[in-house]
This record gives structure tokens, C-alpha cells and sequence, in this order.
């Protein structure tokens, strides 16, 4: 109980041992999950399955909620309602039954009860399909509709939930005590997301019937003369981005390097609007990218030459790789990390882009043999990131829920250990020296030389990796 007298988190509390020397706790764990994996998606997901959610878009609001509940039930409310020593005393298998069957109701509650039963009943109707059934619509297309509404309501939760506790570090309400600081974070950050969606995604759905809806909705929509589509695919594209690089910060750059600075207020809103900074500049590159390796994109065209598609295309991408992030924060112990920290940061980020592009071209290649998705990198039914926010929750809930097991086990972290999770939100070992402007530049200076290589090369890339 000591980590709770001194207001850390569960995770930061537990350190997460490994049960077999060498690779062996990732190769089992990896094995295991690949298991769940393909067995729950024939369950829920695939369209040769039981339940056959993949599309429309229902086994994607599915995923995308049950991602912001874990997020909620392990970095905003901290577990809350289960006490620190049931955590710490039950077996990992029954918490991760318990803790995902809980995440599992609170979804049924928000999808059913507030989306469909109150917001979609009595405020806007795209978010009720039986509404757009009764009004005129295909089931399939008011199926389509209503959760794509709702989806896009997580993906910015996705982003903006975490970030309050990332970046901001729960500030100002850091030490209200469970479930008042978690109850507050969640409004806050709901409300602000409600604002995001409406000045996003809202006029995307208005534009989804015919005639537009113009007397609701901003018709065409304001981002259509820079973004070259009226789609709101662009917003995905940043907005995804945004979630990725949360986790990146938080996982292998282990809040660097905006945990260099020493005042809190100043640290705080320069980690929350750098990662957004961060974010943009993977959105725009990723984009430019796809015109380096495809060709310049064309309105009015299809598929991969479509801007609202490759769009899309950009959220798609870097989800690939926020898998190769998170595999290499969980299963491989953030590796590397015996060099200095700007290197670690360094190696970690090119690894595990190698990682998500590994499974970014093994996806396209053979996952329409596995999963029943379609063959193809832009076919209409194909969505990614269906497949790969699910293999994300069972990382989550292997690692935040079964820490780790059976693979690691959790054990308390001890009083030396404690003050490093201070280190990892603030760098006091870190002192501003002529060394280390020296080295903040020889860094800058190989990302620009970086930036110019990957830039080289995409065309060349593009060619060998179109599958048509």
C-alpha cells in the first residue's frame, strides 16, 4: 500500500519481472496473443465468422471504445472501483477477465445507452440507426453512418484522454483522490472532444445525405480548399496521428524531451501542443509520402490516387506503427537502453518504424488470407485499422491487465525504483550544458539528413510495395 500513500498509479507502482531468461516470455506471450487474436476475430470480427462486425462499420466502434475504456479504467480512474490489493493478490487471468468484462458493460452502457438511447433518440439523429432506417436508409448504410458517428467520437477520446495524463500530467487535479480526479479528466476531456468533433467530423456527416445538410452543418465543409476533399478522412489523418504519437511520447521516448524542462505549467503545455505538432508533421509527412511513391494525388479520382483515400491512408499508417511501438515497449522492455537518452530514443523510434512497416506490408500481402479482409491496399472494404486496434487491446489488456503474465510477473517496485518514475516526468539528472546544445544540434542536424534519405528513397519504395 505504500505506492498508494505516496498517489502513484497501480502501473507505476508494480515492476513487471520476466518469468524465463532470453526471449521467451515475448515469443509466449506473442504466441498467446496471436491466438486470442484470431479466435476472437472469427468471433466478432471477421465476415466468414460468427458475428461478422468488420463492416460496416460496427466491429470498428466496437474496438475503438473498448480501446478508450481501457485507457479510462487504467490511466484516468486508475482502476478505481477495484481496490490496490485486489490488484496486487488476484491472479492475473481473473483480472484480466474481470477488468475487460467491466471495460466490456461501460461500452454497452455509452454505445446503447448514451450515443443511440439518448443522443441519437432525442438530439441528432445519424447517431440512431433505427432513426435513419425509419427515415428512409438502407440498413446497411444506417448502420454505416451511426457508427462511424460514434467511432469518431473515440478516436478523439483516443487522443485527447491520454494527453491530459501524459502531457499535462492530470493537472490541475492531480491530487483529487479516486473517482473525483478520473471523473473530472473524463468530462473534461469529453467536452473538449465533443468541440473537436463538431468543428471535424460534423460536417463530414452532413455532407453523407442528400441534399447536404447546409442549415446544420458548414456545407462545403471549411477544410475542403486546402485539404483537396470534402471528406472527413483529413481530420482521421491528424487526429490519428495525434493518438499515435501520445504513446510514442509516453512509451519509447519516455517523455523526452519534454521532460527536460523544469517548470511544471511550461512543461505541461509545451508536451501537450508538441505532440501535436509532432503529430501534424507525421500527418503532412506520411501524406507527402504516398505522392512520392504513388504519384501526385488527384481530385476526383478513386482509390489510391483519391486524396480523401489517402487520407485516410495516413491514420492507417501510423497505426502500423503504434503496433511496432508498443511491441517494442511491452514485449522487448523498451529496448535499447543502455546508452544515453536522447540514442535510446533514437534507436527505439527507427526500430519500431521498421517493426510497423514489417507488418504494414505482411497486412497488405497475406492478411486477406487469414482475416477475410480484401485483397488490395485501397479496396473500398479494406480497413486496417479494424485488425490492428484489435491486436492493440489484447497488447493492453495483456500488459495493464494480466501484467504481462505469463510471460512477466508483477512485483513492487522498491523506494530507489519509485523516484525513477519522478525522473521519467521530470529529468532532474538532466543539467543544460554547452554539451548538450551540442548534442540537441548534431541530433537535429542527422533528423533533417534523415528526413532528406527517407525522402530519397520513397519513390523507389513506392514501386516495389504497390499490390494491386
Amino acid at each position: 500500500m505504500e505506492a498508494d500513500n505516496r498517489g502513484v498509479t497501480y502501473l507505476e507502482s508494480r515492476k513487471l519481472v520476466k518469468r524465463w531468461n532470453g526471449p521467451w516470455p515475448a515469443v509466449v506471450n506473442t504466441l498467446m496473443i496471436f491466438a486470442i487474436f484470431y479466435a476472437t476475430w472469427w468471433v466478432f470480427q471477421d465476415p466468414r465468422g460468427i458475428m461478422r462486425m468488420y463492416t460496416p462499420y460496427v466491429g470498428y466502434m466496437v474496438c475503438r471504445w473498448l480501446l478508450i475504456l481501457f485507457i479510462w479504467m487504467a490511466y484516468i480512474f486508475d482502476y478505481w472501483p477495484f481496490k490496490r490489493s485486489w490488484l496486487n493478490r488476484t491472479h492475473p487471468v481473473v483480472k484480466g477477465i474481470v477488468l475487460t468484462a467491466v471495460c466490456v458493460l461501460a461500452m454497452e452502457i455509452l454505445i446503447k445507452g448514451f450515443f443511440m438511447g439518448i443522443l441519437g433518440r432525442y438530439g441528432i439523429a445519424y447517431f440512431n440507426p433505427d432513426r435513419l432506417r425509419a427515415m428512409g436508409l438502407t440498413h446497411f448504410y444506417a448502420e454505416e453512418y451511426a457508427t462511424e458517428a460514434i467511432m469518431m467520437f473515440a478516436a478523439i477520446a483516443s487522443w485527447l484522454s491520454p494527453s491530459w495524463v501524459v502531457a499535462c500530467e492530470n493537472a490541475p487535479w492531480q491530487k483529487l483522490e479516486q473517482p473525483t480526479r478520473g471523473i473530472t479528466i473524463a468530462v473534461v476531456t469529453f467536452f473538449l472532444g465533443t468541440i473537436v468533433y463538431f468543428v471535424t467530423m460534423h460536417s463530414h456527416m452532413a455532407i453523407l445525405f442528400y441534399p447536404w445538410q447546409k442549415y446544420t452543418a458548414i456545407t462545403p465543409p471549411y477544410w475542403e480548399s486546402f485539404a483537396n476533399t470534402v471528406s472527413g478522412n483529413f481530420h482521421i489523418a491528424w487526429i490519428m496521428s495525434c493518438t499515435v504519437v501520445v504513446w510514442v511520447y509516453e512509451s519509447i521516448w519516455e517523455r523526452y524531451p519534454f521532460n527536460l524542462i523544469k517548470t511544471d505549467w511550461l512543461r505541461r503545455t509545451s508536451a501537450f501542443f508538441g505532440i501535436i505538432a509532432v503529430a501534424f508533421c507525421l500527418c503532412f509527412f506520411l501524406f507527402y509520402a504516398q505522392d512520392l511513391s504513388w504519384g501526385l494525388h488527384i481530385r476526383g479520382t478513386r482509390r489510391e490516387m483519391a486524396p480523401d483515400w489517402r487520407w485516410l491512408h495516413v491514420g492507417e499508417s501510423a497505426i502500423f506503427w503504434l503496433v511496432g511501438v508498443l511491441f517494442l515497449s511491452f514485449f522487448c522492455g523498451n529496448y535499447p537502453t543502455k546508452y544515453s537518452r536522447p540514442v535510446n530514443v533514437f534507436l527505439r523510434t527507427l526500430i519500431s518504424a521498421v517493426i510497423g512497416a514489417a507488418v504494414y506490408f505482411l497486412y497488405y500481402r497475406y492478411a486477406h488470407l487469414f482475416l477475410g479482409t480484401q485483397k488490395g491496399i485501397s479496396h473500398p472494404q479494406q480497413f486496417p485499422m479494424i485488425p490492428m486496434i484489435w491486436l492493440i487491446n489484447l497488447f493492453l489488456v495483456n500488459m495493464w491487465f494480466m501484467d504481462g503474465w505469463p510471460g512477466w510477473k508483477a512485483v513492487p517496485k522498491t523506494a530507489e525504483e519509485l523516484e525513477q518514475v519522478e525522473e521519467t516526468i521530470v529529468a532532474h539528472d538532466v543539467k543544460w550544458t554547452p554539451s548538450l546544445a551540442k548534442g540537441l544540434v548534431v541530433g537535429a542536424t542527422a533528423g533533417v539528413a534523415a528526413y532528406f534519405a527517407v525522402i530519397a528513397v520513397m519513390p523507389w519504395i513506392g514501386q516495389i510495395q504497390m499490390i494491386k
